[in-house]
């Protein structure tokens, strides 16, 4: 029994080491998972801290290699007091990558600081530039997805610069409102759902204008992503260094906050993670989550979706495996400060 035990330990540290990390273990040994798809991941890092979890989560998937972090920008006016600017979202990144001793093996690149201007004008940026690049790669065979968990104000930018990488990537969006007949809006709703309002003119652009392939996550699906922060502190707050540093994230809102957002948080961009590593062995993809096949709607001047029969086909997401999402998450960051202690 011990000596199984002791093997089971064994197997197990080798299954969970960050994304960017080498194939092999200190011995050189082979693992036994090993990347088969690039991920770019661009989100708000300097807003909502579900990006932070997300990113965290990501990085310690080894079926994915994060190619590249973007920070985006959020609302000109920030969150709870926290700066609206990308370069506060790189800030944050970096932040994280240093708790995870990940500081100079992933790049971070800048997005634009402001949203597009008109439909046909790009918001040049490091962030967009990369995408092209990563996207018009000839020397690499595995799938990339860029997966945005916040507004798309680079995603369009890089399309407008070269809209050849359409035939190149996939996108995971959260974002939009619910699509008639398949879910209604919460009570109290804002006009425009939260992460298409960050920049209307380049959803118009994914939507209305490109062929990009998109697998949408919209509003009432990311919100099934609702966990206790009870659940958080149990599973989190004792693991380590980094499960301490998402919690104390997300207290910091809590705080700010003043108490006024409940004991339940959507975290919202973990979908990212499901979606994009969580697949399935054969036949890769996301088997565990539901979606239905639609033509793509065009997005309206003010935020809302417009009939569109002629649009290409999209996933959109309706149910979410939140069990395997947010456990997988606890034993990975419980795995990771294991092995750092």
């Amino acid at each position: 029994m011990i000596r199984f035990f002791c093997l089971s330990i064994s197997i197990a540290s080798l299954l969970f080491q960050p994304a960017r990390g080498e194939n092999t273990d200190g011995d050189g040994a082979q693992l036994l998972v090993k990347s088969r798809a690039r991920v770019i991941v661009d989100n708000d890092f300097g807003g909502d801290p579900d990006g932070l979890f997300q990113l965290a989560h990501q990085l310690l998937s080894p079926s994915v290699e994060v190619r590249g972090i973007i920070g985006s920008h959020h609302y000109p006016k920030g969150f709870y007091g926290y700066a609206g600017s990308a370069d506060h979202g790189v800030e944050m990144a970096k932040e994280l990558l240093d708790v995870m001793k990940l500081t100079g093996k992933v790049p971070v690149f800048q997005g634009a600081n402001e949203r597009l201007k008109d439909l046909s004008s790009p918001a040049y940026s490091e962030a967009a530039q990369f995408i092209v690049r990563e996207s018009m790669r000839s020397d690499v065979s595995s799938p990339l997805y860029v997966v945005c968990g916040a507004g798309l104000t680079d995603l369009a930018s890089a399309y407008l610069i070269e809209p050849k990488i359409a035939e190149r990537i996939q996108v995971i969006w959260i974002g939009g409102p619910e699509h008639e007949g398949l879910a209604v809006p919460p009570p109290g709703k804002p006009q425009v759902e939260y992460n298409l309002g960050m920049d209307v003119k380049a959803a118009q652009v994914v939507f209305n204008q490109s062929a990009l392939p998109i697998w949408q996550v919209p509003r009432n699906t990311y919100r099934q992503a609702l966990v206790s922060y009870a659940e958080l502190q149990l599973k989190l707050g004792g693991s380590g260094k980094l499960g301490s540093y998402l919690l104390v994230r997300l207290q910091d809102l809590l705080q700010r906050a003043k108490g006024s957002l409940g004991e339940a948080y959507v975290l919202g961009d973990s979908p990212l993670v499901l979606l994009s590593a969580m697949q399935s062995s054969w036949e890769s993809d996301p088997s565990s989550s539901s979606y239905v096949t639609m033509h793509a709607l065009r997005i309206s001047d003010q935020g809302g979706y417009e009939k569109n029969p002629d649009g290409r086909e999209i996933r959109v997401y309706t149910n979410l495996d939140t069990r395997m999402m947010f456990e997988d998450l606890y034993a990975k960051v419980a795995r990771f400060d294991e092995k750092a202690r």
